[in-house]
């Protein structure tokens, strides 16, 4: 089929990357560590992070961040020809937003069982009767991406009264 994309898992790696940076920033600035960039033709034309806490905004999400900055950067909402790579599987909002804006693939890190819409407990990125439909890599840099969120929901818990263990002795 030669007129399918060639996906280089190369660049999957070395985008996840920054999106791992990314979460890097939401970690020290005590929100939630997922971080996400999108990219058009090999380049990188947004990056975010999780912001809820920062702007007290319930929708500030690093995928919806990011689609906001790479839609200003392409002077059009259709991002008909970029890729979001995104340290956590997409939530029902994001995935959303994702099928809206035409995204042709979506690269994530750790799935989510619990609350993902990419494949974890559905999948609105590939659902068939939206108007669109994206590719999904999942796994990308998945180890890296889920030690992030599972040592920051250890410390939220550890700072949470009743939660030390010198305390039930």
């Amino acid at each position: 089929m030669p007129d399918e994309p060639i996906i280089d898992l190369q660049s999957d790696q070395y985008f996840m990357g920054e999106a791992l940076r990314q979460a890097v920033k939401a970690l020290e600035a005590e929100e939630v560590p997922i971080g996400a960039v999108v990219v058009r033709e090999g380049r990188i034309i947004a990056r975010a992070f999780n912001q809820v806490e920062l702007l007290k905004d319930a929708t500030a999400h690093a995928e919806m961040l990011a689609l906001t900055q790479a839609e200003s950067v392409v002077g059009d909402w259709r991002l008909t020809d970029c890729t979001l790579y995104v340290t956590k599987e997409p939530c029902p909002m994001c995935a959303g937003a994702i099928v809206h804006v035409r995204l042709a693939r979506v690269v994530f890190g750790v799935a989510d069982p619990k609350g993902g819409a990419a494949g974890g407990v559905m999948n609105l990125l590939q659902f068939p009767t939206l108007n669109h439909r994206c590719t999904i890599t999942a796994g990308v840099r998945e180890a890296e991406c889920k030690s992030l969120l599972q040592s920051f929901f250890a410390a939220q818990r550890a700072k949470k009264p009743g939660t030390d263990l010198a305390q039930l002795n």
